[in-house]
């Protein structure tokens, strides 16, 4: 695979480049490494595209997962506790977990445990590779990243999406880069309020 474009949101990409050279210059060797070819082996059974060989988001976040995590990416999960109370939650949500469900409970409200998790973090930077619906791109992109830089665990994110050209062969719905980075840019220049690197990738 290879980056054909790259959006830097609130300077996610400048970060990077200054304070986490070698890491960017690990992850573009990761993406470079990914053998697209390997990775057309879904068979379609769309009405539009019937017998038609796509790549597998499956295959592909399969081969991701591979070289990242034999580069010591790993998972992580941000917890964190809620209630139905607005002004409640305003109150704990810079505060750690255990901190979160103390204030809750002395409120006399019901704590409700959560969390985010996502499959690389390496370094305080997280990475979502993602083939999957529109959907997930928005959850990741304005809850899972946010989430973790809030909880200070990471200090940008980097979404990993097919360009337009990739998306054709693949099954239909799967979000691209073109799409999200129209939605990111319609919200205004701070929302969301996190350091992102957004990377179009095709073959």
């Amino acid at each position: 695979m290879k980056i054909i474009e790259t959006y830097s949101h609130l300077n996610g990409l400048e970060f990077l480049m200054v304070h986490k050279p070698k890491l960017w210059k690990e992850i573009q060797k990761v993406i470079a490494a990914v053998d697209a070819k390997a990775c057309r082996t879904k068979v379609s059974k769309e009405k539009t595209m019937t017998g038609k060989l796509l790549y597998s988001p499956i295959d592909m976040n399969a081969e991701f997962k591979r070289l990242l995590s034999a580069a010591t990416w790993e998972e992580s999960r941000v917890s964190y506790w809620v209630t139905k109370n607005e002004k409640l939650i305003r109150k704990t949500l810079t505060l750690d977990a255990k901190e979160q469900k103390k204030e809750i409970e002395e409120a006399g409200e019901s704590p409700i445990y959560s969390y985010n998790q996502t499959d690389f973090v390496k370094e305080r930077v997280a990475i979502e590779v993602q083939f999957g619906k529109y959907s997930f791109v928005a959850y990741d992109l304005f809850v899972k990243h946010l989430a973790f830089y809030v909880g200070d665990k990471i200090d940008v994110g980097i979404e990993i999406l097919p360009m337009k050209s990739l998306q054709a062969h693949m099954s239909s719905g799967v979000a691209y880069y073109e799409g999200e980075l129209y939605n990111v840019i319609r919200q205004g220049r701070g929302v969301p309020s996190v350091p992102l690197v957004i990377l179009g990738i095709e073959p």
